[in-house]
């Protein structure tokens, strides 16, 4: 599972910070990559969702974007 976060130094600040404490607290492990911070810089991310907004995780092939979809997201499979 790959977390493609904005380049702010922490988890308190922003809605990719959201997702990655959610993370670290399930125990899911997971590589982060910090892209950069303007929008047609974030080619890598435009590729995987058809957007260039952040936070967007990429869940066994799928991309999810938004910070409220990527945690609802991970309460439905803690439920599964």
């Amino acid at each position: 599972m790959t977390l493609y976060r904005c380049r702010t130094p922490t988890n308190f600040l922003c809605p990719c910070g959201r997702v990655a404490r959610r993370l670290r607290r399930d125990g899911l492990e997971h590589e982060q990559v910090r892209v950069p911070w303007r929008g047609r810089e974030r080619g890598e991310v435009k590729t995987l969702s058809g957007q260039d907004r952040v936070p967007l995780l990429v869940l066994s092939g799928e991309a999810i974007c938004d910070s409220h979809r990527i945690v609802e997201h991970l309460d439905w499979l803690s439920t599964r």
